[in-house]
């Protein structure tokens, strides 16, 4: 019996609520939405449109590496370069944080 009584309590609870969304929407921002006048004809703006689908790149921003110019150094000058940053601590190594 209680289960029931607390699902109509539940249930009447949730109807009564639906009221409350039932207003207008009257923010400024929805009016200064609405009082927009496009300056471009409707020709305009679908020719913008299919030029920026024509020139759309389909991958994310920053989704790749950038390749750079062939390196004029060896590996193994790199490799020391790396070593020797890493012995005067001016790159970290393992869990150490900066400062």
């Amino acid at each position: 019996m209680k289960a029931t009584q607390l699902i109509a309590v539940s249930a009447l609870a949730a109807l009564t609520s639906f009221g409350a969304f039932a207003g207008e929407a009257t923010a400024p921002e929805v009016e200064s939405a609405q009082a927009f006048t496009s300056t471009l004809t409707r020709a305009e703006v679908r020719a913008q449109a299919v030029q920026a689908a024509v020139n759309k790149n389909m991958e994310p921003a920053g989704s790749r590496v950038t390749v750079f110019g062939n390196s004029t150094q060896t590996r193994e000058v790199v490799r020391a370069q790396a070593e020797q940053a890493l012995r005067t601590g001016q790159i970290l190594a393992g869990e150490r944080t900066a400062g």
